[in-house]
């Protein structure tokens, strides 16, 4: 399918690894000209290299940017003034005990996982809607709907993404402008795959073992009974990028492997 997705320009958030990278490498495949995010210059250029072994065409742009910072944000802005697609997928997880999590950490999640999108859509929606040409996309995850026990402040900043996406959409009626939200569900990230192979190790086990013990005790409610592919992920948020999805609109889309346990 052609996505019609020729000469547009994004910023793809924390996109040198996961599901970043893989949204990167699909909208690139696409035509899209794609700035892509993280904090070194070492880890940038990797993920540039990777992308154009894949697609030797691609137009890529290098961002080097902390957008955990509100600077960091302003500079994004003015070095990137005009954006079709923004895609907010930079965010961290750390399962912790709610008691230990203290105000801190609290401010991290916060700035690492709700701030930094939020900074950039109030930077990038109004020109998309004056130009009435525009995406912006938030990378949830399940756990906004169904926060998980075992690392709460992550599962609120996720049910905050999926609110302030809601609300903006709003803001884009009547407009060829849309925003959503994509809930992704437990995907095979490098974080994931190290963390797999850490403990695969050291209980002399392997990572098909590991990986089945997970969906058998920690989300026994997947349908799926796997950790997701970044790939997987990417195909959905490349497809709400396009103009086919005009009629999707303030959405919380759902690609989670069914743990959540609801109808809509």
């Amino acid at each position: 399918m052609n996505l019609q997705l020729e000469n547009f320009t994004a910023l793809v958030s924390g996109s040198t690894a996961g599901i970043g990278f893989a949204i990167a490498k699909a909208l690139a495949a696409e035509g899209v000209k794609v700035a892509v995010n993280g904090r070194t210059a070492a880890r940038v250029e990797r993920a540039l290299a990777e992308i154009r072994a894949q697609t030797p065409n691609a137009k890529l742009v290098a961002h080097v940017a902390d957008l955990t910072r509100a600077d960091e944000a302003r500079r994004t802005l003015s070095l990137l003034p005009e954006l079709d697609l923004l895609i907010n997928n930079l965010g961290v997880y750390r399962p912790r005990p709610f008691a230990d999590i203290d105000d801190a950490q609290w401010a991290e999640m916060i700035d690492t996982n709700f701030m930094s999108g939020l900074r950039l859509a109030r930077g990038y929606l109004p020109g998309m809607i004056a130009r009435n040409r525009g995406r912006i996309v938030f990378i949830a995850s399940e756990s906004g709907v169904d926060v998980p026990a075992e690392m709460i402040h992550y599962g609120v900043t996720k049910t905050m993404q999926i609110a302030l996406a809601r609300g903006l959409a709003k803001l884009t009626a009547g407009t060829a402008v849309t925003v959503n939200s994509v809930l992704a569900g437990p995907t095979y990230s490098e974080g994931v795959q190290n963390f797999i192979g850490a403990m695969a190790t050291e209980r002399g086990s392997d990572a098909q073992t590991i990986e089945r013990e997970f969906f058998q005790n920690v989300r026994p409610q997947s349908l799926l009974k796997r950790f997701i592919a970044p790939e997987e992920i990417a195909a959905m948020v490349a497809y709400l990028c396009s103009p086919l999805a005009a009629a999707t609109n303030g959405a919380a889309l759902r690609v989670e492997g069914g743990i959540v346990n609801a109808i809509l």
